[in-house]
């Protein structure tokens, strides 16, 4: 049977110039929050004097809410059943959005903005939602965009007929960036911490597969001569003092910042240091679009679909026969991790430093 063509191939392209006011709906997640970036200035250049608002979950709202292309921030709390959806698509219904976009892959979504009435409602076919979409879009296949998550943003606004092609811009970078490097050293200042500080980034969400050594994080911050801090969530406390308390056994000054911060807090902090050692997380993701030389090992996950973007990004792994392997738990021995050593990535963390160091002088 052949693969149905998506809409934008069969009908004529909606026009974008119509509407009026937009509404994205984000991703869930952190990291892809950011890589969703490119994609929401897409549409805010399609449609400049459009109202555009995020609908987004409140730990990722912060985020969005720097954005210059967006004009408000809806945040959207965990609903518990159809009446608790009906009553915030009611809510939404009143804002009088002629265009929905679904970035976030999920029925959910497509039920909000059907309930809403919202005419125009645009996003992936997928998780059995096409039937509450005016314009299902056909999933691209492998090989048909560029690898990186991004691109796959994008690609729905060129299939709905939203851009012409997709832009071939290399970097994210988040808006604001010397306002939130200067809120951040005032921060540090408040606290106490005396810079240049490395930023440390033990953690990451999606499982323990993604974690680098606890123990080569602290030597490898340790060895780089410079104030750390180490971020985290409230869960990732106890993770996150075991790597500081070895960066003071080890000589340096540590500062467990682990669920001390607000997103914003934490963007303004991050942006303040002068490197960010990372596994594959949303903290990696942030730093990155910051221009924060950042070094991230990678070991489970893809560095060419979720990596880090910009030349002042780093990624360090080894090769293993089962890597990437995507899953949330190593169910071997964790030889991806394993065999990154610390001498690897404090000499990319170095070279680094050095090379930025270069450039501003």
């Amino acid at each position: 049977m052949a693969r149905a063509p998506c809409y934008a191939e069969t009908e004529v392209a909606f026009n974008p110039s119509s509407t009026s006011r937009v509404l994205v709906r984000a991703t869930n997640w952190l990291g892809d929050a950011v890589m969703s970036l490119p994609a929401i200035r897409a549409v805010r250049a399609v449609v400049p004097h459009a109202h555009l608002a995020v609908l987004a979950r409140p730990w990722a709202a912060d985020l969005y809410a720097r954005e210059r292309a967006i004009d408000r921030v809806i945040p959207y709390p965990a609903q518990k059943g159809l009446a608790a959806r009906r009553a915030f698509a009611a809510q939404l219904r009143g804002e009088a959005f002629d265009t929905a976009i679904l970035l976030q892959n999920a029925f959910d979504a497509a039920l909000i903005a059907w309930l809403a009435g919202i005419p125009e409602r645009i996003g992936y076919r997928r998780d059995g939602r096409g039937v509450l979409l005016t314009r299902a879009i056909a999933l691209p296949e492998p090989g048909d965009i560029p690898r990186h998550e991004r691109f796959y943003y994008l690609e729905l606004l060129r299939r709905a007929g939203w851009i012409e092609r997709l832009p071939a811009d290399d970097a994210i970078r988040l808006d604001g960036i010397a306002e939130a490097r200067a809120a951040g050293a005032a921060h540090m200042t408040a606290l106490g911490i005396a810079g240049p500080a490395v930023g440390v980034s033990p953690g990451a969400a999606y499982g323990n597969a993604k974690r680098w050594l606890p123990e080569r994080f602290a030597e490898t911050a340790a060895r780089l001569g410079k104030t750390v801090l180490v971020f985290g969530s409230r869960d990732e406390r106890p993770l996150c003092e075991e790597v500081a308390g070895m960066i003071r056994r080890a000589g340096a000054g540590a500062r467990n910042l682990a669920g001390e911060t607000t997103l914003r807090e934490f963007i303004d902090l991050a942006a303040a240091c002068c490197l960010m050692l990372t596994n594959d997380s949303g903290a990696m993701h942030v730093a990155s679009a910051l221009g924060v030389p950042t070094v991230t090992v990678f070991g489970a996950t893809d560095d060419t679909t979720t990596g880090p973007t910009g030349a002042l990004a780093r990624v360090v792994r080894e090769h293993t026969e089962c890597s990437p392997c995507l899953l949330r738990e190593c169910p071997i021995d964790h030889r991806c991790m394993t065999r990154v050593a610390v001498e690897r990535v404090a000499g990319e963390a170095n070279r680094l430093l050095a090379w930025t160091h270069e450039a501003k002088s």
